[in-house]
Formats: structure tokens, sequence, C-alpha cells
């Protein structure tokens, strides 16, 4: 193999040796360039050393083997000389149609290729076909139902009849246990939602056009304009000018008939499709199998912790409102809804008493990843390893590839690392499952190969990719979610790592962020680029003490989503009223700020349609990852017992315990709506003590 540009190589080598010379190999892979290769020796393995994929047409080969499988999968299903468990068998049918779905949805989404992509989105519409093919085969949900309720004719444990009910589930959430007449109309409301989501969401991103003449000429002058029209195209939430964030958000969330039409018909159709499939609502129907079971759980954990919210929001508001009056010199001033990005800025700037860019070069990339390896040998005993590629395995040549290695237990999985942007290249931190893991019939174990996106910018040959604290926060995230999948060792790949019960997924990831945030996990990694200088201990403690500021208003802005989200998905559906009066109410109730006359914030609020009476899931995962951190690592966050078992008894599970289940006997608490409040409440006060600690110190 020969490599490209090789005396200008080592002119590059000379410029970055300076600051890489003492890192370890992890953190030099990372902090140094992308070396470019030409192979004219290797054979191309094919994309994920698939050789299928040595070209885009594979694709069609993968497609047309899965669906071949498909068919022997459910003669198999159907047999009465069956000699599998049934929940093995779907879950095979599974598998098989996971690893080729999945794989293309990425390839479809981040390949810089055209015809790649293009295959791919064919595999992808392919594959629902199939998939909408199985959800109406009533001869094999009728094998699995009498499985389900009369047991299998083999031996199955606790988890396999566990996982056979969510297969069941999921059947039935496209209505084919129902009458002919009914399921049809379960599968057009599917596809109505389906389409009223898109539309929403596309809705949404589009910018505000007003005539110029309906717009006073004092707030115009603010926004770009387009012939007679002025263009409003954000919130403007970190602008200087008062006014012109006011007016940014009157502006922008100025009601759209359009998308009124579509959220009402959204939220209806979804209540009619629960009740179609037996739910009372369709909050009912997204909880079912969750960490918190029901809707009315879940509102009692948003009452409560409301309620003890309120003045502390308060005096988070109090505060913004002093700094709003000395910044303007109004003394009447109050704090606005459009002013808490701003203020909450403002504050972080002045506790850090440095810009955040003075904090960069403590934070390389090699760095950052050199402290991830550091905590997950600490807490697992488990290495990230960078691995040279073959020819062929990597979509663009800036990917770097993991292997993740227990110190006993060998190679876990694979973790490709998609960290930089490019054209074309979704602009968000994200982790995508290639394959799950799963024990195969041999005995062996299908190793988990994952992909983290981030959105960095590109290396420059001068120096190291350096990372904000906020992307530092979202790189242990994103992280957080990769390591689930590794440290998973579940039987079956339906319930393996992430794919778990939406309100526990994002467990693993946010307590990841709390080792983010903990000084002294930063201590063993945040070095100054150049000199590997560690950062000042005052730098230090203000960065720590900066990402809990105005916490309990935060906060409380997460609850009025959450509890807009469940209002939407409850009863209030079925009278399809204003989601606008269904806003203000909420407004009034969950949050300490007024409603804005004539703004309609929720018809840009696209996480309704991907979280639909979800949203809550955020503020519990955040809580349960808080309440684990607060038992086992806040007095040491290299606690190796604790790591080992928190793996044991959370991570390696997945989704096939349930989440509920693994909690509390994790925690040896029950997890009741008070409790869960308290957890928070209690770490906003911690925090807040700290702050002013810091303050007068």
């Amino acid at each position: 193999m020969l490599q490209l540009g090789r005396t200008m190589l080592k002119c590059r080598q000379w410029q970055y040796s300076r600051w890489g010379s003492t890192w370890t190999p992890l953190a030099k892979a990372f902090n140094s360039p992308p070396v470019r290769r030409i192979n004219i020796t290797r054979n191309d393995v094919g994309l994920f050393c698939l050789p299928e994929l040595r070209s885009f047409e594979g694709f069609f080969l993968l497609r047309d083997n899965v669906e071949s499988r498909t068919q022997q999968l459910i003669s198999e299903a159907l047999s009465d000389n069956r000699q599998r468990k049934m929940v093995d068998i779907f879950d095979e049918l599974s598998n098989s149609l996971c690893k080729v779905a999945d794989l293309a949805e990425f390839v479809r989404i981040a390949h810089p290729q055209c015809k790649y992509k293009q295959a791919a989105e064919q595999v992808c519409i392919s594959i629902c076909g199939v998939v909408e093919s199985l959800n109406t085969n009533k001869a094999i949900y009728k094998s699995l139902n009498e499985v389900v309720k009369q047991g299998d004719k083999l031996t199955t444990s606790d988890i396999d009849r566990h996982v056979a009910r969510l297969f069941l589930f999921d059947f039935e959430q496209c209505g084919i246990h129902l009458h002919e007449e009914e399921r049809l109309r379960v599968v057009r409301l599917n596809d109505s939602i389906l389409q009223l989501g898109q539309k929403f969401v596309n809705g949404s991103l589009l910018p505000s056009v007003l005539l110029r003449r309906h717009v006073p000429e004092a707030i115009g002058k603010y926004f770009p304009t387009y012939g007679d029209n002025v263009i409003v195209s954000g919130l403007c939430s970190n602008a200087e000018n008062v006014n012109m964030r006011e007016a940014a958000y009157r502006l922008y969330l100025h009601p759209s008939e359009n998308q009124e039409e579509l959220l009402r018909h959204l939220l209806l159709c979804r209540h009619e499709l629960a009740r179609s499939c037996g739910f009372d609502t369709y909050a009912h129907r997204a909880l079912k199998g969750s960490t918190m079971e029901t809707p009315e759980v879940v509102r009692e954990f948003i009452d409560d912790l409301s309620e003890k919210l309120r003045p502390r929001a308060d005096a988070d508001f109090a505060q913004m409102t002093q700094m709003k009056r000395q910044e303007t010199g109004q003394p009447e001033a109050m704090v606005e809804v459009w002013d808490t990005p701003y203020f909450t800025t403002r504050l972080k700037q002045q506790s850090l008493e440095k810009y955040t860019n003075e904090f960069l070069p403590y934070f390389s990339l090699g760095g950052c990843m050199e402290g991830l390896n550091n905590l997950l040998q600490a807490l697992y005993g488990v290495q990230l390893k960078n691995t040279d590629m073959e020819p062929g395995e990597s979509w663009h040549n800036d990917i770097y590839k993991l292997s993740v290695v227990h110190e006993s237990e060998g190679l876990l999985g694979y973790i490709y690392c998609d960290f930089f942007e490019r054209e074309g290249k979704p602009n968000q931190d994200c982790h995508f499952t290639i394959q799950g893991g799963k024990r195969l019939p041999d005995g062996s174990y299908q190793l988990p190969v994952v992909v983290v996106m981030l959105g960095l910018a590109q290396k420059r040959w001068s120096e190291p990719t350096m990372l904000s604290p906020a992307r530092v926060d979202n790189l242990f995230h994103e992280m957080g979610h990769a390591m689930h999948s590794m440290l998973g060792r579940t039987e079956h790949q339906h319930v393996t790592g992430t794919r778990c019960s939406t309100d526990f997924a994002e467990v693993p990831s946010v307590l990841m962020e709390y080792f983010a945030g903990d000084p002294r996990v930063l201590r063993t990694f945040a070095r100054h680029f150049q000199t590997h200088q560690p950062i000042s201990e005052d730098m230090l403690m203000r960065l720590c003490a900066s990402k809990h500021l105005f916490a309990a208003s935060e906060t409380q802005l997460q609850v009025f989503y959450s509890a807009l989200d469940q209002a939407y998905h409850g009863v209030a559906a079925h009278y399809g009223g204003s989601s606008t009066e269904i806003l203000r109410s909420v407004q009034r109730c969950y949050y300490g700020l007024p409603y804005v006359e004539n703004t309609a914030w929720q018809q840009r609020f696209t996480h309704l349609v991907g979280y639909g009476a979800k949203y809550y899931a955020y503020l519990v995962s955040k809580t349960i990852a808080s309440w684990i951190w607060q038992t086992y690592f806040i007095a040491n966050p290299f606690n190796r017992q604790a790591g080992e078992k928190y793996r044991s008894e959370i991570l390696a599970h997945g989704g096939a315990v349930p989440s509920r289940k693994l909690v509390a006997n994790f925690l040896q608490r029950s997890m009741t709506p008070t409790a869960l409040a308290d957890t928070l409440i209690n770490e906003i006060d911690t925090d807040e003590a700290k702050i002013k600690e810091l303050i007068i110190s």
C-alpha cells in the first residue's frame, strides 16, 4: 500500500509533533490529520466489511437475500415440526431485517456518494414493504399469540416470554388483531399520521414571511427583506438588542392556519388510532411498556416536580429581571420568554470570566478521547483501541474505527466515529446501530457495530480539533449510547443496547454527561494541547459550575414542554379544540413566564412528531441518571465496583428486562413520582449551593 504525498506528510507531521509527542496512541490518532492512502495491493472488503457492498449494487443483493430468508423463517414459525423457540425465530427475523434496514438507513443519510444513497433508499423502501407484509400476516400472528397466551412447547425463560410479548405488542400496534374493516382503518390512520407529521415538520422549518407594510419600520430593520416581504428565519435568542429578540419571537412564532390544521388533524388521528387499538388515549398507547407505564404516573411526577420547582424557578427569573434592568437601564423592565436564553448565556460568560474559546485549547479531540478511554478502563476494564480499516470499509476518508476491548472478555464490538462536518452530512450529533448484539445458535456472540456521528469542524494541519465545553458534553453523551450497545450482552437482538423504552434509552447517555461535568474526571484529560499544562483549578471549577446556572428555570421549561405534550395526547385530542388555547392553559399552570398573545410556539415544536406523548422521557431519563449518579458515583466517579454493578444490572440487559424493574432493583428503591421529583430537586439545590460557595470564594 502506498501513501500519497510522503514528503509533504513528513513536513506536516513535524508541524504537529510538538503537540502530539506525549499523547497516548489513541489521543495521537484523534489529534492527527487523517492520512489518505491509495490501495493497490489489497482487495476492497466492502462497506462495514460486507463483501456485498464493494459496490452500491450490493444493496440489492442484501435485499434479495433477506427477503428470501424472511420467507424461510415464516415457514419455520408456521411449521408443526418447529425445533426452535418461537421467540428465537422471531428474533432472527428481526435481526435479518434490521441488519439490512439499519445499515441502509445510515448509508442513505450519511454516505457522500449519490449512487450509494439512492440504492440504500430503494432498499429502505423495499424492507418497509416486507415489514408491512409481515404486519398483515395473520398466520404468524396467530402462532405467536398462541405461544404468548398458552406458552411455547419448548422451554422458555422469563426473558424469552417478555421479548415474545414485545413482538406481539409490535404486531398489535398495526391492528392485526382487529376485524378486517377496523384493521384497514388503523392502516389508513398510520399512513395519515406519517404524512401529517412530515408536512408539519416541513412547515415548522419555514421562515415567517410577512408583508413589509404590515411590519413597523422600527422592527423590520432587524430582518432581511425580499421584494415586498420581511423574512424572519429564527428566534434571534442571543441577540444583544432586546427589541430584536422580542420582534423575532413575535414574528417567527406568528400563528399559521396551515400548521394549526396539520397539528390538530395529527393529534386527532393519533387519538382515533389509540381508540381503535383499545387504549383510552394516544398517551396510554405510547407509554405501554415504558418506565413510567401510564400517563397518570407521568402526570403525578410532572405535577409534583412543578410544585417544588416553582419557587426555585421564580428566583431564577428574578435574577434575570435584575440583569435585564441593569443592562437596559429600565427599572421597571421584566424578563420575558424571549430573554431567557440570552441571559442564561450572559450569566455563563460572566461566571466563567472568560470566553468559551479560551477553554478550547484544553479540550483537544484526542485529549477528550483519552479521557473517555481512561474513564471506561476505570469503570469497566474496557479500552478503546484505534483500529486501521481495510480498503473499502469506510464511507469517507476521515472516519475512525474503534475496537472496544475488555481486559478479560476480549473484543466487545466496534464503534465507527464519523466526527467531522462535510457537504451533505446531517448537522446533528447522533448514534446509529448498524448491527445489534445477540447470542447466535452456535453459542458465539454477534458483535454490536455502531456509528457515532458528530458535526465537528474539519481538522486543520496546524492544530488538532478543539471542542467547546458543550461539545465535550455531546461527545460523552453519544459515546454513552454507543457503550450501552457495546456493554450489553442480550440473548436477543430485538432488545439489545438502546432498543429499550424511550424513557430509559437516554439514561446511559445522560449519565455520561455527569461524568463529563465532574472536575475529578476532567482533570484526567483537560490539558493544553501545546504545553500539556492542566487547566487551572479556577477555570475548571467555574466551568463545572456554569453548567448548572439557572437549572431550576431550565428544568421548569422541560416540565412545561412535557405537560403540553401530555395534554395534546390526552383526552383533549378528542375534542379537537385550538392547540393555542391548550398551550395557554398549560403554560399558566406549569411555567413561570406568561404566554405571549398572538403567538403559536407549538406550531414549530417538531418533537410532537418524533416524540408524541413521550417528550417527558428526557426529564425521566435525567432523573434516573441523577439518581444513579448520586447513589453510586458522586463519591468516586472511577469506582470499579459501582461500574461493574451498573454494567451487570443495567447496561447488560438492554430492553430484555422491563426498565422500571431494572431501575428499582439497581437503586433498591421504589420509583414513585415523589421520589423521582425529589431526586431532581436535591440535585438542583446541591448545585446551587456549590455555585454560591464558588461565588463567595
